[in-house]
């Protein structure tokens, strides 16, 4: 029953005393002040961390989305340069005169003077 009784000790209330409080009040204080310096870098670093790793997925994204444009364009691309080459030896064609009057012949039936133009069916080839 003795030990269940807080006993009331007289504190001494002298110099020593005092600065010993004072120096571990301090030195507690010190340490609550460094766990929060701490704790906020930390906090910091974290916030930091997530930016960036937010900053990196996304540019991820959009790198990967720019690779596929890109392979889409270098397809229109080289089926327009095939037809831009189809063209210019249209043009060439174009520029010749039997050319000229062998379109004539055959799309608007247009003849020579004594010429007669048959158009016979394209032979299609028979399966057996």
């Amino acid at each position: 029953m003795g030990s269940l009784r807080k006993r009331k000790v007289a504190t001494i209330q002298s110099p020593y005393i005092k600065q010993h409080e004072e120096k571990i009040q301090t030195g507690e204080k010190k340490r609550r002040g460094l766990i929060r310096r701490l704790t906020l870098y930390a906090v910091c670093a974290v916030v930091l961390s997530v930016m960036a790793a937010s900053a990196l997925i996304s540019q991820a994204a959009v790198l990967e989305e720019k690779t596929a444009e890109k392979k889409l364009l270098q397809k229109k691309l080289a089926k327009l340069e095939h037809k831009e080459v189809l063209l210019e030896e249209e043009i060439v064609k174009l520029n010749d005169d039997e050319y000229i009057a062998k379109i004539a012949r055959k799309d608007y039936f247009l003849s020579n003077k004594g010429e007669i133009i048959f158009n016979l069916p394209k032979k299609e080839e028979d399966s057996d």
